[in-house]
């Protein structure tokens, strides 16, 4: 097996640091790779165009949650200023 050519991608931003001009990229036989020679960032891309592991479930990526039910005894009054006389 022959070693993959690693080549430096022009205008590139990492993702990770923000740094332009230090991500490289190859090819193996299934995906294709991309890693900072800055902060070490790596990913890779499957090549067959099958999509690779889930979204991690974080708190932002969730459904909200339903608005909290008031109690039957409990009733919402919104505030409204008052104009002031004294404006023109």
């Amino acid at each position: 097996m022959t070693k993959p050519i690693k080549r430096f991608v022009a205008g590139a931003v990492c993702p990770r640091c923000g740094e332009m001009d230090k991500l490289r990229t190859w090819r193996d036989e299934v995906q294709e790779h991309r890693e900072c020679i800055q902060c070490g960032y790596t990913d890779a891309m499957r090549l067959d165009g099958l999509s690779g592991p889930e979204e991690m479930e974080t708190r932002v990526n969730q459904p909200r949650t339903a608005e909290p039910q008031l109690n039957s005894d409990e009733q919402v009054i919104n505030f409204v200023p008052m104009p002031s006389k004294n404006k023109h």
